[in-house]
């Protein structure tokens, strides 16, 4: 089985942040991309529920996942989501059943 893994990020943003997070969300993206254990970086916002944001991500590997997240793009990102969000960033890290 790959090493492969899919992210499934939600960030709930604080009424009246919307898009504060949409920006800093979008500004993290070309640098995620370029990481050579990037595979898929892309984000979303729910088009029923405009507060909701989601990053679908696609890494090499769980470690992959990890060095990203110490990277210092990431870490501005986290830096400017923690006083926009009005919860916990919910994280789901998936392996595919079947290839």
């Amino acid at each position: 089985m790959s090493e492969e893994i899919t992210v499934v990020a939600i960030v709930k943003a604080k009424k009246g942040h919307e898009q504060e997070v949409a920006q800093a969300m979008a500004a993290c993206v070309p640098e995620s991309r370029a990481e050579s254990t990037n595979i898929q970086y892309i984000p979303n916002r729910d088009l029923d529920d405009p507060q909701t944001f989601i990053f679908v991500e696609k890494w090499t590997s769980r470690q992959a996942l990890q060095d990203h997240m110490d990277t210092p793009h990431f870490k501005v990102l986290a830096d400017t989501l923690k006083d926009s969000v009005a919860e916990p960033l919910a994280v789901h890290i998936l392996q595919p059943l079947v290839a």
